[in-house]
């Protein structure tokens, strides 16, 4: 089994990071085959190129990190994604990430007869770990959850993931030690289910 793990945090010692490597650690000792991606790390460009936009098929990505990360999906059989809740959207880097991978002809094209997507990728199962300093009912009854509606309705189905799972860590700035060490224990079950469900 391959999965990848793709965090979106800037800080190397931020809880983000924590959650990233606990993920890793989990999978690893269950022998799974993981790639793991810290975008900030790896120095992704998530500038959209004017050449890279629009919907035609079979246009070949010229950075040579893009090529990488789309090359990778075929292979895959889930999909994690670690990072913040910043102003209810992730990360830029990640939102770059996702406009620049998960392109026509490689993640996706559209039918025929009206435009529906159909997905392409292998993996049917993704794992979102956010952090939040919103409190839930805030987050839920003001905002409506954006971060659920962007992975769950807009995203992942698009490219096929049917089986999504989404946890909140919150709210992390006033959390203890022991709490963040209980929800690294979480992370830990969540990421071993998902890997058992194959």
């Amino acid at each position: 089994m391959r999965i990848a793990v793709y965090l979106a945090h800037p800080g190397p010692g931020s809880f983000n990071r924590a959650l990233f490597d606990a993920v890793i650690d989990e999978l690893r000792g269950m022998a799974v085959d993981v790639i793991a991606h810290d975008l900030y790390a790896e120095g992704f460009d998530p500038m959209l190129a004017p050449a890279e936009t629009g919907t035609v098929a079979g246009v070949a990505a010229t950075d040579e990190l893009v090529r990488r990360y789309q090359d990778e999906l075929p292979a895959l059989d889930a999909l994690v994604f670690i990072h913040p809740n910043w102003w209810g959207m992730p990360p830029a880097i990640l939102t770059g990430w996702i406009q620049r991978v998960l392109t026509p002809a490689v993640a996706y094209k559209l039918d025929e007869a009206g435009g529906e997507p159909v997905g392409l990728l292998r993996a049917g199962r993704a794992l979102i770990l956010n952090t939040s300093d919103t409190p839930a009912d805030r987050e839920h009854d003001v905002f409506g959850d954006p971060l659920q509606q962007i992975w769950a309705a807009c995203v992942l189905p698009y490219i096929g993931v049917e089986d999504i799972r989404r946890t909140v860590f919150r709210t992390v700035t006033d959390s203890t030690a022991e709490t963040r060490t209980t929800w690294l224990r979480e992370a830990r079950h969540l990421a071993a289910a998902l890997a058992a469900d194959a």
